[in-house]
């Protein structure tokens, strides 16, 4: 098992970073456990305020319970948070096309320059793929190599990241903004031990309720609960423990296809 105290360093220096090295940093809040930890990682690294304004991308197809815990959260730590809603009423697009086309428009809104996102490596192999520091084009798209037409052959497009050694490439050329992820190194078992070390709060979606909970939340569309009687913490952590499957089999049954769609998009 990762030492937390360790785990929590490290995403701090990186959060620390991401304040030294980029103008105008957002934090993209989910509502879930894992970006509700990286936002307690943020008043942590930053003595209680957070220095960047916090995204909510707001499909307005989430769960009561999730509205209200964000309304709260957000007034009790002090967030400077925006909710980004689409302008149109999407009959036909997926809450996919929602949260791309959201996030673009607040990106280019606000000129948001780095987004900080709680994603973990061990979620999926999409996610396993990803950098702490990841450049993406005008497009929002990103791609860890690129053809070059000389001796070299297929060459790297980004810098190879030496995290054990806190070395990172925060710097890329043509980007249109850069995605930090802090907690590319957490799992989910992590978390949850995390969120009981820190008494941090989270959704109460979270814990079963009639021989259900959710493991990951997200839109009614592409989220459901899964069979559990972990109706706490500690029982959540002996669950997760047990079970070594990813949070995500409650989401969409075609979740890889989903991700990899996110990624080409230009949400991820």
């Amino acid at each position: 098992m990762a030492n937390l105290k360790d785990l929590e360093s490290k995403s701090i220096f990186i959060l620390r970073e991401v304040k030294k090295r980029f103008k105008n940093p957002v934090v993209l809040w989910s509502i879930g456990k894992d970006s509700t930890t990286l936002l307690y990682l943020c008043r942590k690294a930053f003595y209680d305020e957070i220095p960047f304004k916090v995204l909510h991308i707001d499909t307005e197809t989430e769960y009561e319970e999730t509205y209200e815990f964000r309304d709260r959260i957000a007034k009790e730590w002090k967030l400077d948070l925006v909710v980004g809603k689409s302008e149109e009423k999407f009959k036909e697009k997926t809450c996919t096309s929602r949260k791309t086309e959201i996030l673009k428009k607040e990106i280019e809104k606000h000129k948001f320059d780095a987004v900080i996102v709680g994603i973990r490596r061990d979620e999926n192999s999409i996610r396993g793929m990803e950098r702490y520091f990841s450049p993406r084009d005008r497009e929002f798209r990103w791609n860890v190599t690129k053809e070059e037409k000389n001796e070299a052959g297929i060459g790297s497009a980004q810098d190879a990241e030496l995290s054990g050694w806190d070395i990172y490439a925060t710097e890329f050329k043509d980007s249109n903004h850069v995605r930090i992820h802090p907690l590319l190194h957490w799992t989910e078992l992590d978390i949850w031990q995390y969120i009981k070390k820190e008494n941090i709060p989270v959704v109460n979606l979270y814990f079963a309720k009639d021989g259900k909970r959710f493991r990951s939340i997200g839109c009614k569309c592409c989220s459901s609960p899964v069979k559990s009687r972990a109706d706490t913490i500690d029982k959540i952590i002996k669950e997760i423990d047990k079970d070594r499957n990813s949070e995500r089999q409650g989401r969409d049954t075609e979740k890889e296809y989903n991700m990899q769609k996110l990624r080409s998009l230009g949400y991820m």
